[in-house]
């Protein structure tokens, strides 16, 4: 009953961000991996430092996520605890008020805990933190290809650096040919973006804070996936090995009625 609660008010936080628009380019299919504790603790840094100041984690405690990242409490509590006033054992929310949000984005930021199960698939949000480009007509001065007119800032943009949509050639599958892009700059459906080059990051490393970042959110949402998933494993094994003997018992029981 608190999950179904809780996922009814993400979508209803995120139904109030109709300002914007859900577009349908191509997603951008990532692998998330629960085995990679280097990326999901990179992954929570990111989302400590640049995300947790508008988009809080209401659902998960500081002190879970210590444990199932193997990041020692002592770490936790220096540097990526900022509140003096936080124990470990917090929820991991912020101070931001509702009507202040209100103010200045015009909507709430939903809560994360629960966004990529509501998406159904990290895909959705590693592609959208890769759609920001630079739009002059909106009030924070960017867009983003997957959610027009959301109104959220870049912020991620001093790392990744102000991406611009640009019209561009396009080499076939075979190397041999170019298919230009139209007027819109789009591609086989796909606009083409372009870095000015005056952030932190290089793409790749860009590509990897993201996949990273995903992968941490991915495992906010079900903090049990990865040991769920392992466990019907063996589930599965024992009731097929099962099977035989309950196949053979259940024949010796009915021989007499036939």
């Amino acid at each position: 009953m608190r999950e179904l609660s809780a996922v009814l008010l993400v979508f209803a936080s995120l139904t109030v961000l109709g300002a914007g628009s859900v577009t349908t380019i191509p997603l951008q299919h990532m692998n998330p991996d629960f085995d990679n504790k280097a990326s999901l603790q990179r992954g929570a840094r990111t989302y400590m430092n640049y995300c947790l100041g508008c988009h809080s984690l209401q659902y998960q405690r500081y002190e879970r996520t210590a444990k199932d990242l193997s990041i020692p409490k002592e770490l936790m509590l220096e540097h990526l605890i900022f509140d003096p006033d936080t124990r470990i054992g917090s929820l991991i929310e912020n101070s931001m008020s509702e009507s202040s949000a209100k103010e200045w984005f015009g909507a709430a930021p939903p809560d994360l805990t629960l966004y990529t199960s509501l998406k159904g698939t990290p895909d959705y949000l590693y592609t959208y933190l890769k759609s920001f480009y630079h739009d002059p007509s909106r009030p924070l001065g960017v867009n983003n290809l997957l959610y027009e007119n959301v109104g959220m800032p870049h912020a991620l943009l001093d790392l990744q650096g102000l991406p611009r949509k640009v019209c561009k050639t396009k080499l076939e599958a075979d190397g041999s040919t170019q298919q230009p892009c139209n007027e819109d700059g789009v591609v086989d459906g796909r606009y083409m973006l372009e870095v000015d080059g005056k952030g932190k990051l290089s793409p790749v490393e860009y590509d990897q804070l993201v996949y990273d970042l995903t992968n941490f959110l991915y495992y906010v949402a079900e903090p049990t996936r990865d040991e769920r998933e392992k466990l019907g494993f063996w589930v599965l094994l024992f009731l097929a090995f099962f099977f035989v003997p309950a196949y053979l018992l259940g024949r010796e029981y009915t021989k007499e009625f036939h």
